[in-house]
């Protein structure tokens, strides 16, 4: 695979991964508009995996209090902060994995790669991501997640499974429709996606497991490293602005995207 593609790919999905924008949605529209060829499973693998450790990185204090926590939450001690983080994020990633397996069984997640559809989900979830910032209370502490908020996060998360919908959109989306503030909506989506994109890294992986070669290897860890690097630039930058401005300027992107592509998509 072309070096320039493989950095292309990457850096869109390290990009796109927890920016509110949609990196399946991108990573679907990149051969659909330029006539690029699919980049695979195995680069697909590869760019989650960078992406994975780029959000670990970033969060490591509160992975190193989770992690603490699931030896007590294995045997159902559930006293301090790190197994009942540990608890929520189970919560949390179960209705993404339930809906994500229907999805692959029936085969309907081959069938919602069009650009229209990525056009409706853009521009729809765009304006549901203005509507809950701009409506959403700030009266909890994320530090201090429920089991109940857990859940509702999770049911929504699982939409992120339509192209376009934006994984760390749509939960972030879910956090401040339920009272967290910018920042903190914005934390416990990234938290929820490490163990979905883990997951999700899983599935592919086992997939492409018996078919890689020496050269698709090489490839997957050009592609995972600069997925890496694209990510953590992209979280920095996220976190940091999230502190003196609102989600506006994503919500402006997305519905401009959505027009732009139903234009070509009906057009």
């Amino acid at each position: 695979m072309p070096l320039f593609h493989l950095i292309l790919v990457a850096a869109i999905q390290g990009l796109t991964e927890f920016l509110p924008v949609s990196s399946s949605g991108h990573l679907i529209l990149l051969p659909n508009l330029t006539g690029l060829d699919d980049q695979g499973q195995v680069i697909d693998v590869a760019v989650h995996v960078g992406t994975l450790f780029a959000v670990i990185l970033y969060f490591r204090t509160d992975v190193k209090i989770a992690a603490a926590g699931v030896p007590k939450l294995l045997r159902w001690q559930i006293d301090d902060q790190g197994s009942w983080l540990a608890l929520c994020l189970v919560v949390a990633t179960v209705p993404v994995i339930v809906f994500g397996l229907i999805l692959k069984l029936t085969g309907l997640d081959a069938m919602m790669r069009s650009t229209a559809l990525i056009g409706w989900t853009m521009l729809i979830f765009g304006l549901v991501l203005w509507w809950t910032d701009q409506k959403g209370p700030m009266t909890k502490d994320d530090k201090r997640w429920s089991l109940k908020d857990a859940a509702v996060m999770g049911l929504w998360q699982a939409l992120a499974l339509i192209p376009g919908t934006s994984r760390s959109g749509i939960t972030i989306s879910a956090g401040r429709w339920l009272g967290y503030d910018r920042h903190g909506a914005a934390r416990l989506a990234m938290l929820m996606s490490i163990p979905t994109i883990f997951a999700s890294g899983l599935v592919l992986g086992a997939e492409v497991a018996l078919t890689a070669n020496a050269a698709a290897a090489r490839d997957a860890a050009i592609a995972a490293g600069f997925a890496f690097v694209a990510a953590l630039l992209a979280l920095v930058f996220m976190m940091r602005l999230l502190r003196s401005i609102s989600f506006t300027p994503y919500v402006i992107y997305r519905v401009g995207l959505g027009v732009v592509l139903l234009w070509i998509a009906y057009g």
